[in-house]
């Protein structure tokens, strides 16, 4: 696996002696997110988010315009740009990466041509249109696997073997990426918590992080903050779900994921530190 991850502007390390996780904040920007819809939806709540997420310690910020919570329904495209763009406009010489969590094709390029880093796709690039969108750039990218889509990926999941299937998807997308003529050092993957997947499938997928990594040989990010997984192993709400989520974190870096996304920055750095002090 490489020792860099090519990120747009930035060239984030992944192999430090004694480091941790890289921290992803999540920004969403949108009135119905499952977990913080409607709180950073103007441009002024968002930076301000996001200037408080920089300040506690975020490596990158990944920024949403459509919900993508199980049953969600598809948003206009025009109505994506019209939430994203002034955010990375505005971001853009923040300092830290910036990513933009898309599955469209027309916003990938948008969004990469206004300032973003990277490009976080729930559907592992396989729109029409999405590997031409960012082929020719140098942004990161995360291939996620997502059962289905999001309006009907929790009805029913099945698997004859999640984690070998799973792992298989994300091969097979990656390769179409490097077919392409995308260089590897840009890619990272996601096993896709929560997104077609039971209980029970996010367990197995979650102590096979190591394993898929190894297998891959791709850096490998988790977005485990605050996700569903956590009502059935505590019975939290959402809003009761930082425990829970922190837990998981760290329960990721220790199977050696090198990227996990969060809500909590500021808990995560934290407790991310002090698990790397005495002795992770």
């Amino acid at each position: 696996m490489h020792s860099e991850f090519q990120c747009g502007r930035y060239r984030l390390p992944l192999d430090r002696p004694g480091a941790t996780p890289l921290v992803m904040g999540i920004l969403n920007v949108t009135p119905d997110s499952f977990s913080d819809g409607g709180r950073y939806h103007s441009l002024e709540s968002a930076l301000t988010r996001a200037e408080r997420m920089i300040a506690d310690g975020a490596d990158l910020l990944d920024i949403g315009g459509e919900s993508s919570r199980p049953g969600a329904e598809a948003l206009p495209l025009d109505e994506e740009l019209r939430r994203v763009l002034p955010v990375i406009h505005a971001l853009r010489d923040c300092g830290k990466p910036l990513s933009i969590d898309t599955y469209k094709p027309e916003v990938m390029r948008a969004a990469l041509a206004t300032g973003a880093d990277m490009v976080n796709d729930i559907s592992g690039f396989r729109a029409d249109g999405a590997l031409a969108a960012v082929r020719d750039s140098d942004c990161g990218l995360c291939v996620m696997h997502m059962l289905g889509e999001p309006r009907t990926m929790q009805l029913r999941p099945e698997y004859q073997d999640v984690v070998r299937e799973v792992t298989d998807f994300l091969r097979q997308r990656c390769e179409a990426l490097t077919d392409a003529g995308v260089d590897r050092r840009r890619l990272c993957v996601d096993p896709g918590f929560g997104f077609g997947k039971t209980l029970e499938h996010n367990i197995a997928l979650m102590q096979q992080i190591g394993s898929m990594q190894r297998e891959l040989g791709l850096p490998l990010l988790t977005g485990l903050s605050r996700k569903s997984m956590l009502a059935g192993l505590t019975g939290r709400a959402v809003d009761q779900r930082l425990a829970g989520s922190v837990a998981l974190a760290l329960a990721a870096a220790a199977r050696g994921a090198r990227i996990v996304r969060v809500h909590d920055v500021a808990e995560t750095v934290d407790a991310l530190k002090v698990w790397q002090a005495v002795g992770a």
